[in-house]
């Protein structure tokens, strides 16, 4: 044979990819700790998401591509009186619950936010139970919502253990839209055939830049990127269901495959099979709306306020002991340019908490970075890592963020350490943060709704037995507005 002709044998689909398929047409939930965890999940990213819609800059990006627009089964948004197609609809639900990065998140070689995928679900559930009524057929049930996002937190969080896409420059949001697409595709009635079509589809794509989330380009696209990746993921589940083809051999073909092109020659691991492990072990961000990896720093600073409040113009040095990722991700100095600049510095973040003893989402903004004693804060930090930090940061029974603050004064005099390894929403501090929880899920619907309202849904989403029943329609319908107040 010649050596200038490729040898064109169609391979079977990429193992990765099969038990993906598999998974996603065949596991049977039966974890009521999962469960349980998905409804705690599900209002904590509703929540976040009612929160957001306070922010213009997430307003702005919300609403039909074409003003005007009107579609049959209209996807709700919360908290807005939109009714949009579903595509359209998974990017603005995905956009308003990650806006503020409050809600969950994971930890590994890969980190991430599997309740991303919470906007291609429930979008493509809401679509889809429309459009069975008006057939004569029943509506989905949020239990299949609820084991949707289980399944989806779990492909996410299998795939990022030890796969890193950031140490290769790409986005996390990759496994947004891998994840999506699998499960939105099972929604509309796809078979493990077309499940693997559309998968591929999703690797094929080529991924985003982690551009936007670094210095000196940190920027508010992080804040969209996963809606936009969870609507991709219902527009390639409708390519496919139409009956496009799929590339069976995306993620290994020599030379063009995802391996060789994008991940520097590596092979894609999954170093456990698909349960709901990740889901029963989900972080929550509960009491600050901060970039994991600073949880429990900013915790420590505010365990400090009481006893340096009246004394910042005393400090010599605040002394960051921490762990490798956060000095990777969040650790930064000089000018910080927007919002979206300073939720990813850790100085800021900890100078907050030390000024105020709290940090809020509107902490960020532009008027609150205006106070000059936050720069005067972050120049005299000191960031050093602890290698046991590091280690137990990515041991399964452990998975700590741990940090520890000092502060010396001008005087020779000193602080306490005070350190933090485990945040209040890690599995290890549940029965202490699950109330924590659901007060401030009750605080956002009271951004939005009347107090009726409130106790109505409140109610609902905290009877896990009477969510799991309810139909998504009435949940979408619960949530919507007659007008937006944006």
């Amino acid at each position: 044979m010649s050596s200038n002709v490729d040898l064109n044998i169609r391979p079977g689909y990429d193992s990765v990819i099969s038990e993906i398929a598999d998974y996603v047409s065949n596991f049977q939930i039966q974890s009521e700790l999962a469960l349980d965890t998905a409804r705690n999940c599900l209002i904590d990213t509703i929540g976040c998401g009612l929160l957001a819609l306070k922010f213009p800059a997430c307003t702005k990006m919300l609403g039909p591509v074409v003003e005007g627009t009107s579609v049959p089964y209209g996807v709700r948004v919360p908290g807005t009186n939109f009714k949009l197609d579903p595509i359209k609809g998974a990017f603005d639900i995905g956009c308003i619950i990650r806006w503020l990065d409050y809600n969950d998140t994971w930890l590994a070689a890969e980190w991430g936010h599997p309740s991303d995928n919470l906007g291609g679900i429930l979008a493509v559930a809401d679509f889809i139970s429309q459009k069975n009524v008006s057939e004569g057929k029943e509506p989905i049930k949020m239990k299949q919502v609820l084991e949707s996002m289980i399944m989806a937190h779990e492909i996410q969080g299998v795939l990022a253990l030890k796969n890193s896409f950031n140490k290769v420059g790409l986005d996390h949001v990759v496994l947004v839209k891998v994840a999506s697409t699998a499960l939105v595709t099972k929604l509309m009635g796809g078979n493990s055939d077309q499940i693997k079509d559309a998968v591929s589809q999703a690797w094929v794509d080529g991924q985003s830049l982690r551009t936007y989330r670094h210095a000196p380009n940190a920027g508010s696209r992080k804040s969209w990127a996963a809606g936009d990746a969870t609507s991709r993921a219902v527009r390639l589940a409708m390519i496919t269901l139409s009956g496009e083809m799929g590339y069976p051999g995306v993620l290994s073909a020599p030379v063009w495959g995802f391996e060789d092109v994008l991940f520097k020659g590596e092979q894609l691991s999954l170093p456990q099979a698909f349960n709901s492990y990740v889901m029963e072990n989900i972080l929550f961000k509960i009491s600050f709306p901060a970039e994991f990896h600073a949880q429990t720093a900013v915790e420590a600073a505010v365990t400090l306020h009481p006893q340096i409040k009246d004394r910042l113009d005393e400090i010599k040095s605040v002394e960051i002991t921490t762990h490798e990722s956060a000095i990777r991700i969040i650790s930064k100095v000089g000018e910080l340019n927007n919002p979206a600049d300073r939720d990813h510095c850790l100085q800021y973040m900890v100078a907050i908490g030390l000024i105020k003893g709290d940090l809020v989402a509107e902490d960020y903004e532009d008027d609150v970075a205006a106070d000059p004693r936050i720069d005067a804060l972050r120049q005299k930090m000191i960031i050093s890592e602890d290698k046991r930090y590091s280690t137990e940061y990515h041991e399964a029974d452990k998975r700590s963020i741990a940090n520890k603050i000092q502060i010396h004064f001008n005087d020779g005099s000193f602080t306490d350490e005070i350190e933090v390894e485990y945040p209040i929403g890690h599995k290890r501090r549940r029965e202490e943060g699950i109330p924590v929880l659901e007060k401030k899920f009750l605080r956002n619907l009271e951004i939005t709704y009347s107090k009726e309202k409130c106790s109505e849904i409140y109610s609902l989403c905290t009877n896990q037995q009477e969510l799991e029943n309810t139909s998504v329609i009435d949940f979408q319908e619960l949530l919507t507005v007659e007008s937006n107040n944006f």
